[in-house]
This record gives structure tokens, C-alpha cells and sequence, in this order.
């Protein structure tokens, strides 16, 4: 498993773990070294500025300034510290959705800032009442829209069929602040796309297509993400590389045949250690 999982989730998944979405870890005193990292004293405060120089910019339509805090260089253990994500498939997605208190949807400020559309709603927030931002962000009220969990999960499997990778995120790790919806023109799958940095783990599982059932349609193969799947051209196959391979789950959606199984990544030898 991942290391958050050994660090935050006593051997289990870390992300279905409810002492991580907790209000005490909310709102406790960050330790010295982790206020020098993310520049706030509580969670709270951490997300008062993720609010103000992430969501609030394309709640606006309003670039924030370069020179904040938000914008510093950080190295790969800084930003598991900060704010870290990981790839769910749908079915754990929705164990979240079951577990947390209030689903909001709101404007995606990656979308924002590569595209300069204020209209892309791919970013779900858990708990957002409770930090503050209808009092401190009067706004961002118009653009927030709560849903029940039936909603959210029929708008993510939706996400599915489209092609979105799910992903879950930590504000000042371990805390869970929600769930978004990667392509391109994400930050952080983009970021890994073309410049190979990564904040965010692989999922817990890989992958794997079912010779017996697959016909060789290549439909999947408009799904992955990640550049995981090849054509056999020799045995009319679809092969997944569990070392290519996120465990996203969307390639699923796309198979007309049901030939793609999701597994656990600890049971592939080749991709059991493979995370970032």
C-alpha cells in the first residue's frame, strides 16, 4: 500500500480512514516544521488560503498574483506534506462520498489557469461549511453548489464514462478536503504528463484485460490517461502495463465486453512498489 496508508491509515486505506476528515484535525496546531511549510498555523487557516489564491481566482475569472506563497517551489516531501492526492477508481470514490458530511461542488482553478475557463466544475469539496467561506468568501456563494450523495455519485460515474481520472486530495496531509476530476488540463496530471512531476500516488490497484473476453475493439484505448494500454496486432489484443498503469478504473467504462478487471496492485510483482 501507499505510504500514507502506512503513515495515516494503520495498514489500511488511508482515504476511508474518518479520524482524517475529522474537525479536531482540522483545527489542532500544526507542528513548527509543517507551519514553515504551509505558511498557516491550523488547517483552517491553510484553507482560507487555498480558498483565496486557488478556488477564489476562477470563482472570479481573476488571476491571483504570482508572488504569493501559494506559488513556491516545493520539493516532493514538502508537497505530501501540504497538499498530496491520490487516484481512486469509482467504486472507492463512492466509499468516500459515503463517509463524508457535505459535498459541494465548485469552479476548478487548474481548469482556470490553463484554460482561462471559469465554467469547469470537475472539483467536489467535503465540509466546506465548516470552513468558514460563505462568511469570509461572500463571492464564491453563487458558484457552490451542494449536492446529496446520490448527485455526486451519478455525476462522477458520469466523470467515468467521460474519461476523467478521480482523484482525492489532503489539505496539510493527512487532512481530506475533497475529490477531483483529472484530463490534461489539470495541474496536476498535466504536470506529470509533460514535465514528470507528480502530486499524487497511484492508485491502489492496477489494471488487467481479460484475454478470454477481450475482441480487440481498442475502445478503451481512448480512455487511458496514462499511455498504460497496447495493441497486440499479432493476437487482435488489448495489454495493459501494470508498470504504465495509474488504476484509475475509466478504461472500464469504455469496454463494451467488460474484459478489464481492477486488481490489487500488491498482488503485481512488477508494479506492487510503484507509487509516484
Amino acid at each position: 500500500m501507499c505510504e500514507f496508508c502506512t503513515q495515516h491509515g494503520e495498514g489500511k486505506k488511508w482515504y476511508l480512514e474518518m479520524k482524517n476528515y475529522a474537525d479536531e484535525l482540522f483545527h489542532e496546531e500544526l507542528s513548527a516544521d509543517k507551519k514553515d511549510i504551509v505558511q498557516a498555523n491550523t488547517r483552517y487557516e491553510w484553507s482560507q488560503l487555498f480558498w483565496k489564491y486557488f478556488v477564489m481566482p476562477a470563482v472570479n475569472g481573476q488571476a491571483c498574483p504570482p508572488d504569493n506563497s501559494a506559488f513556491r517551489s516545493r520539493t516532493l516531501e514538502e508537497t505530501k506534506i501540504e497538499h498530496f492526492g491520490q487516484v481512486l477508481p469509482i467504486e472507492d470514490v463512492e466509499q468516500v462520498i459515503d463517509r463524508v458530511d457535505s459535498i459541494t461542488r465548485m469552479p476548478c482553478g487548474c481548469r482556470f489557469m490553463s484554460t482561462g475557463l471559469t465554467d469547469k466544475r470537475y472539483c467536489f469539496g467535503f465540509g466546506i461549511d465548516k470552513w468558514g467561506i460563505l462568511g469570509n468568501f461572500p463571492g464564491a456563494a453563487s458558484s457552490l453548489e451542494t449536492l446529496d450523495k446520490q448527485e455526486a455519485k451519478r455525476i462522477f460515474r458520469a466523470f467515468d464514462d467521460e474519461g476523467l481520472v478521480h482523484s482525492i486530495w489532503t489539505g496539510v496531509t493527512p487532512y481530506v478536503i475533497g475529490l477531483c476530476n483529472c484530463d490534461r488540463d489539470c495541474g496536476a496530471l498535466r504536470g506529470w504528463m509533460e514535465y514528470g512531476a507528480s502530486n499524487f500516488f497511484r492508485a491502489e490497484y492496477v489494471c488487467q484485460v481479460n484475454w478470454e473476453q477481450c475482441t480487440g475493439c481498442k475502445t478503451c484505448m481512448s480512455q487511458c490517461q496514462f499511455g498504460a494500454q497496447y495493441y497486440s496486432s499479432a493476437l487482435s489484443r488489448v495489454y495493459i502495463s501494470p508498470k504504465k498503469c495509474f488504476g484509475c478504473g475509466v478504461c472500464r467504462a469504455a469496454c463494451p465486453n467488460n474484459a478489464i478487471d481492477l486488481i490489487p496492485r500488491r498482488t503485481v510483482p512488477e508494479a506492487a512498489e510503484l507509487w509516484i
